[in-house]
């Protein structure tokens, strides 16, 4: 365990409070669960950041990164969907997308590690959730919903694009 992976686990620490705040009805119970949010999120950057920057870059922190990612946006989502923010089918599909993307990703020799679009995907997420959790006015709450979809749809376009193999001459050309 080097220091990236040890920042990506710690991530995991945030998803019990963050979970438990979002039941509270208060505008202070969602501020504090949008900034624990905020800050895990960000701790998605300082680790890949470090991984680069020091070197050390590993199989396990490919792994780990991900999947600690798809934790921290499917379990806010799920307290979203039971308090009726937004619609589960919507969640459904980017649960399937990420359980898609890991069989798939289990069967594969070398692990690699997001592109572009596994990474807007999860800006996208992050940004959306951030606004669903936020004690916003309701003039927030259209953009709050355009923005969960927006990450639906980026969601599908990453799956398709991680999944669909792209011959080296498409790419070159």
């Amino acid at each position: 365990m080097n220091i990236p992976n040890t920042i990506t686990f710690s991530r995991l620490l945030g998803i019990p409070f963050l979970l438990y705040g979002l039941y509270i009805p208060t505008p202070q119970a969602k501020w504090i669960c949008l900034t624990i949010f905020l800050i895990a999120a960000l701790t998605d950057w300082l680790d890949g950041y470090l991984a680069r920057k020091l070197n050390q870059i590993t199989d396990l922190g490919k792994f780990l990164d991900p999947l600690v990612d798809k934790l921290l946006v499917l379990a806010p989502l799920l307290v979203l969907v039971e308090i009726g923010k937004i619609p589960a089918w919507g969640v459904f599909i980017i649960l399937a997308r990420e359980l898609a993307i890991a069989g798939w990703r289990v069967n594969q020799t070398t692990i690699s590690g997001a592109n572009i679009w596994g990474k807007l995907k999860t800006v996208s997420q992050i940004i959306a959730i951030a606004l669903l959790i936020a004690p916003l006015s309701s003039a927030w709450q259209l953009p709050a919903l355009i923005s969960f979809w927006i990450s639906v749809i980026l969601t599908i376009i990453s799956g398709v694009i991680y999944l669909i193999p792209v011959k080296s001459s498409i790419i070159t050309e």
